[in-house]
């Protein structure tokens, strides 16, 4: 069991840059470092997408088309915690970003299908 609890949206302009922050609670006799990390973001009435994901060491990471070289995924295994940050955002990032975790370390699991999701925070990003 882990609980993902998100921090860091708000309100910005085009062109700034904002970083969320997840920290997770990880059920006793399980470890951090045993779940693939990433972040979703989801616009009222579309479909949630996948935008970054790392995997347990934060050595291997994956972006959506759509952020990559804006976005930077990251992790503290020590800490707990997932952020990301996000520069040159655009009024088309504007959503409800979700931390999502997944059992066994995939990716490719994590961008499917994550087994674990935060409550989500607000980024809004005005023209």
């Amino acid at each position: 069991q882990v609980q993902l609890v998100e921090s860091g949206g708000g309100l910005v302009q085009d062109g700034a840059s904002l970083r969320l922050s997840c920290a997770a609670s990880v059920a006793s006799g399980r470890i951090f470092k045993e779940y693939a990390m990433g972040w979703f973001r989801q616009v009222p009435g579309m479909k949630r997408e996948f935008v970054a994901a790392v995997n347990w060491s934060g050595g291997i990471t994956t972006y959506a088309e759509s952020v990559q070289g804006r976005f930077t995924i990251s992790r503290d295994n020590a800490k707990n915690t997932v952020d990301l940050q996000m520069n040159s955002l655009k009024p088309e990032d504007t959503a409800n970003y979700y931390c999502a975790a997944a059992a066994g370390g995939s990716l490719e699991v994590l961008a499917r299908s994550p087994d674990y999701w935060g409550q989500g925070t607000q980024v809004t990003v005005s023209s």
